[in-house]
């Protein structure tokens, strides 16, 4: 069985290509080892998507070579 760790004490970043307005904003936790959490920044309270670091990492490659 997996365990879920406690996000309780993460530090949430925004990403770079947020605009800096309220409207889009994407937040994710570093450090947390083969995972990558993801949540929207207007419902930090809201649900957690949980990435396998490798996905996350196809995903930002895909954004950066403008293929998305």
């Amino acid at each position: 069985m997996r365990t879920i760790p406690e996000l309780v004490e993460v530090t949430w970043r925004k990403s770079s290509y947020s605009d800096g307005g309220a409207d889009n904003c994407l937040e994710v936790a570093d450090g947390i080892p083969h995972t990558v959490p993801v949540r929207d920044s207007k419902a930090p309270d809201g649900p957690v998507l949980w990435l396998p670091a490798t996905a996350w990492t196809a995903f930002i490659e895909t954004v950066k070579d403008g293929r998305l």
